[in-house]
């Protein structure tokens, strides 16, 4: 028992390092200097479902953008909601010239909703560098520069933001964070710069920068038409084909509210979890198995000695230890990407859920008509 209480400790240990190393290793978005006319026109392009309550924040951000060569392009992919109206009422604004609407068309067989929307949006395009932002983003009037410049720095051919998740219900505050726990613990983001290898993917498809030819030599989104997590598969094809991705701390540029609500978090992460791991059954399991192992049991470990006034080094310390190195982990993240502490504190209450969403993810995709989201289903093809 307590060889594995080390081992436990240990991995946990690990993760914390990955932690701290990625504090230096994920770079801030910089700052940026004033652009000159000469800058390369920017067609900034936006997927609309559905998006009512969000779409004219998320336009008139971009429209009030401080960068003098862009086009906005909003692509209404056959909403049932206000989505249109509320676009109707941005085209005639005072700022509706830089503005272009288009009708997204059916469906075809073999694509996903979003990659179909987003490869529309780039056959319509006519700049250069070709930025895909989500329509519950907000952006900064100078997140766009500062983007621009990040990349012509870089060399990259693939740029990525992570946002500031806007989370404002308990359900929100206890779930969402979890997007960054996972990537930011696991994830060695230095490795995303450093390596050519696609294992090592980060990429958030709130805020995704390209380089036309890049883009265009990958097939654009048609390389990852069947993937429902397109942003860290358009990464992989990008590396797989030569090209460079870099990711950048942008939640001083742009901020998202992602879901709103318990209903929206335990459908769209329903959608996207098992995807997420290429619908593995085994990885999927296994992925589960490790969170109850390093998040969970440590609880039952602590209570069960609390009950039998146990202290021993095994049963009550060891596990104590995970717990507070667990939730020093959660802190780390949370300050570092301004989101509020108290969830930590409920840990393994995040990962009691995310068990349940995990089930769920499995269980629609493989016994049902798969994951809903915006009105579509997402069914698992063999």
């Amino acid at each position: 028992m307590i060889i594995y209480q080390f081992i436990i400790l240990g991995s946990l240990l690990v993760f914390l390092a990955i932690v701290l190393k990625n504090l230096v290793d994920f770079p801030d978005l910089p700052a940026g200097r004033k652009a000159d006319p000469s800058v390369p026109m920017v067609s900034m392009l936006v997927p609309a479902r559905n998006e009512e309550l969000n779409i004219a924040g998320c336009v008139s951000s971009l429209l009030d953008q401080d960068y003098p060569n862009f086009e906005v392009i909003v692509l209404d992919d056959q909403s049932t909601d206000g989505t249109s109206c509320e676009l109707l009422k941005l085209a005639g604004g005072s700022k509706g010239g830089r503005l272009r609407i288009i009708e997204g068309t059916q469906l075809p067989e073999g694509w996903h909703g979003k990659a179909w929307a987003c490869q529309q949006l780039a056959d319509s395009a006519a700049g250069t560098l070709l930025l895909f932002t989500d329509a519950d983003t907000r952006h900064r009037p100078d997140s766009l520069r500062r983007a621009v410049e990040a990349m012509d720095r870089t060399g990259a051919g693939m740029l990525s933001l992570t946002p500031a998740q806007e989370i404002e219900t308990f359900w929100e505050k206890l779930i969402v964070p979890l997007v960054y726990h996972i990537l930011f613990s696991y994830l060695p983001i230095g490795m995303v710069w450093k390596s050519r290898s696609p294992a090592f993917c980060y990429a958030i498809g709130q805020f995704i920068l390209f380089r036309r030819e890049a883009y265009e030599r990958i097939g654009g989104h048609r390389s990852v038409r069947t993937n429902l997590v397109e942003d860290v598969g358009l990464c992989k094809t990008v590396k797989r084909a030569g090209g460079r991705v870099v990711a950048f701390n942008g939640i001083d540029a742009v901020s998202c509210r992602m879901y709103r609500g318990f209903g929206e978090v335990w459908s769209g992460f329903s959608k996207n979890l098992f995807a997420g791991l290429g619908n593995n059954t085994i990885g999927l399991f296994a992925l589960m198995a490790l969170v109850f192992i390093f998040y969970i049991a440590p609880y039952g470990f602590v209570l069960s000695a609390l009950l039998h006034g146990e202290r021993s080094l095994e049963l009550f310390w060891l596990p104590a230890m995970q717990i507070a190195i667990a939730i020093g982990i959660r802190i780390i993240i949370a300050v570092k990407f301004r989101q509020p502490l108290w969830p930590a504190f409920l840990h393994v209450g995040s990962q009691v859920m995310l068990l349940l969403i995990a089930f769920n993810s499995f269980r629609l995709t493989r016994f049902g008509n798969g994951p809903e989201w915006k009105g579509r289903s997402y069914s698992f093809d063999e």
